[in-house]
């Protein structure tokens, strides 16, 4: 007979200008149908939150990010601190609907199901800017026009909603602390590589997006400007050149080529169609967003050629870290 499994959530916080988003997005996991087992809060180096978190927030383990700065450490010492036979993350500035972790479970009656990621809905802070398409919602954190609309497998997940079984993380040996977003810049894509590593260490792993188990993300002024745009484009080309070096086989870039010979070409037929607000800017968007992202891959490929190697540095990193020492 098959049993929900036990929940851990756990939040990563590395500054205290976000204390009002992380307290709303303590609330939100507390305030869910199904309550998780526990909630873990890794504080990210910023001393201030470390003394402040324990006494104010209750119902919540508060431990210090115990590997690299940045946020692939904090998740990998949540996942060695968490109990729960599913781990399920949630951005600091993000709020889950009371559903979400309900919603996430129900699927991991399947034995097969290695992860389970959802929906992620901007709110902005001002209004949403005319001119950004929604095809490039992932540059703030969100979900994209381009993902699946019901229950499907995906490549990967976005970070500020995803969960995963507990022993998967153990196994796969965690985020690579060489990616990801440390304090405000903004890089990327460990969540990516993580998940094709699951798949390639078992290909019948199942990763299932349900856009039913919801989270709202915070998307604050600074984000909804043209120079973060470009910044945030470029960022993501030099990740994916690194997921691209690591990761093996056709599946790397899948989801990119598909968004580039699809997606990409609806947006622009769609910024183009009559009536549609600053059609112009909308377009310029989608060329500067594209090749920004390309500008930065390019330049990513050739730096990692010339610093890493498949058998060292990637190797190095995917020891879990529970096996490292501290």
């Amino acid at each position: 007979m098959n049993t929900t499994p036990s929940l851990s959530v756990v939040v990563c916080a590395y500054t205290m200008d976000r204390w009002e988003d992380i307290q709303a997005a303590i609330t939100s996991v507390h305030a869910q149908r199904r309550p998780p087992d526990e909630v873990v809060l890794v504080v990210d180096h910023c001393p201030e939150l470390q003394r402040l978190a324990p006494r104010l927030l209750h119902g919540v383990r508060v431990l210090p990010n115990r590997h690299r700065k940045g946020l692939s450490g904090a998740r990998n010492t949540g996942v060695e601190a968490a109990v729960g036979d599913v781990v399920a993350f949630l951005d600091d500035d993000a709020t889950a609907h009371p559903s979400w972790a309900a919603r996430l479970l129900a699927h991991y009656r399947d034995p097969r199901v290695a992860g389970v990621g959802g929906l992620v809905v901007p709110w902005w802070e001002t209004d949403r800017p005319a001119w950004f398409p929604p095809e490039f919602d992932w540059v703030v954190g969100c979900s994209y026009r381009g993902l699946p609309e019901e229950l499907a497998p995906i490549r990967n997940f976005i970070g500020a909603n995803m969960s995963f079984r507990r022993e998967e993380l153990q196994a796969a040996g965690g985020f690579r602390t060489d990616l990801g977003r440390v304090g405000t810049r903004p890089l990327g894509c460990e969540e990516t590589e993580l998940c094709l590593r699951i798949r390639s260490r078992r290909p019948d792993a199942l990763l299932l997006h349900d856009p039913s188990a919801a989270v709202r993300h915070h998307v604050p002024a600074a984000r909804a400007t043209w120079s973060y745009f470009r910044s945030r484009c470029y960022a993501e080309g030099l990740s994916k050149a690194l997921v691209a070096r690591y990761s093996e086989g056709a599946a790397a870039l899948s989801s990119e080529r598909t968004y580039l010979t699809s997606t990409i070409p609806h947006a622009y037929r769609e910024a183009l169609r009559r009536g549609r607000p600053a059609p112009a800017h909308t377009v310029l968007a989608l060329t500067l967003g594209v090749g920004a992202t390309a500008a930065g891959y390019a330049v990513g490929s050739v730096r990692a050629r010339r610093t890493t190697s498949p058998a060292g540095t990637a190797s190095a990193q995917r020891t879990p870290a529970r096996e490292r020492p501290a």
